[in-house]
């Protein structure tokens, strides 16, 4: 039988493993779980991302790989409308993000509309940074475009920009959720759209 201060040794010992192993692994979250009886409901997920069996939907003409690898980008993801934008918290110059975007799948963030570009301004927030959008001047110097070529239908340009006059040929997003042109070679944070 234990003496009362073993007893005491003992229990504080497991709390310290608990409360250790609970720090070690906050981090790293699971698919939620169902409410407990009496208790609240569940975290919830981004719909369209799993079946109701658990298994995990990719979209058409993505390999499963390129999905799983564009979903794990350190759990930072945003749902706007049907786009989904993503961050692996990296800078790089433009051509390595926009490297890094296709090569899981998709392309640089490109907003679209006021709720899109919140969705990219929350992820620029978290990590407090500038991150590149998927946008470049166009065949005109001070024209921009997507990268695609598509012409912007929505554009949130900080006060007196773009006014690079053809020499910042890239589009970056303040932590204010404005955008500057600004040129290709900086390194600025990656956030891209599947």
């Amino acid at each position: 039988m234990l003496s009362y201060s073993s007893y005491i040794l003992t229990a504080v010992a497991a709390l310290l493993v608990t409360c250790h192993g609970l720090r070690k692994y906050s981090e790293t979250s699971g698919l939620p779980g169902a409410p407990g009886r009496g208790g609240l409901e569940g975290q919830s997920r981004l719909p369209g991302l799993l079946e109701p069996s658990g298994s995990l939907i990719r979209p058409p003409g993505r390999s499963r790989l390129s999905w799983l690898q564009a979903l794990d980008f350190n759990g930072i993801i945003r749902k706007a409308g049907k786009k989904i934008f993503a961050s692996n918290g990296k800078q790089v110059d433009f051509a390595s993000a926009l490297q890094s975007c296709e090569e899981a799948g998709g392309t640089l963030a490109t907003p679209t509309n006021e709720e899109e570009n919140k969705a990219i301004l929350d992820i620029v927030k978290q990590h407090n940074r500038y991150a590149y959008l998927g946008i470049k001047v166009g065949e005109t110097p001070g024209q921009f475009k997507g990268i695609n070529g598509t012409p912007l239908n929505y554009t949130k340009w900080h006060r007196n920009e773009p006014n690079g006059k053809g020499t910042e040929k890239c589009v970056e997003m303040y932590t204010d959720g404005s955008w500057n042109d600004r040129k290709c070679n900086l390194n600025r944070l990656t956030i891209c759209e599947f």
